[in-house]
């Protein structure tokens, strides 16, 4: 590894650490020339898919727009950054697992959509807006209802904090 200071060619190890996740492992070097330190991160490099938009064009996987779509869907909403980060990880993770040289972003959209509606339901059916090009109100009713059907024992979706409790207008006006 060439020293970023001087350009040197030969550092050294002074110190391995794994990751938390086992994903990276962070390795302190020094120049043996300047006598610098300096850190640099090892991560596996694994070949992912291609991805193949609805147009037909061919893109590189990308995982910072893949974050970018995760952090959009979820903006101002009670979801972690390791919760994201893990539902990243478990998008790519689908994404290696497959043994396909190409994947329609059709199907990278349906990991997305299945890991947000893990972590926030308001999240999901933002991305699924979006992702499934709604064009009336319409639409988004037939996407709560599916999400309402698919939630086994929840009933109502809780849009609303639990502790907020709706006001009857017509019935105020009558006691009046």
């Amino acid at each position: 590894m060439h020293c970023p200071f001087c350009q040197h060619a030969d550092t050294r190890v002074i110190d391995s650490r794994v990751s938390e996740d086992g994903a990276q492992i962070r390795r302190r070097r020094e120049c043996e020339a300047c006598g610098e330190r300096f850190s640099t991160l090892e991560t596996v490099e694994l070949k992912l898919p291609v991805i193949v938009k609805s147009d037909g064009r061919r893109d590189g996987f990308d995982a910072r727009k893949l974050r970018q779509g995760f952090d959009r869907a979820l903006q101002k909403r009670p979801v972690s950054e390791e919760q994201i980060e893990a539902a990243v990880r478990a998008v790519v993770h689908q994404l290696r697992m497959t043994t396909e040289r190409e994947v329609a972003s059709r199907r990278v959209g349906e990991f997305v959509m299945a890991e947000l509606r893990k972590l926030d339901h308001v999240g999901y059916v933002r991305f699924a807006s979006v992702y499934r090009s709604f064009e009336d109100v319409a639409d988004f009713r037939e996407e709560l209802d599916r999400l309402e059907r698919d939630l086994p024992g929840e009933g109502q979706l809780p849009l609303l904090g639990a502790d907020v409790v709706p006001i009857d207008r017509h019935h105020e006006k009558k006691k009046k």
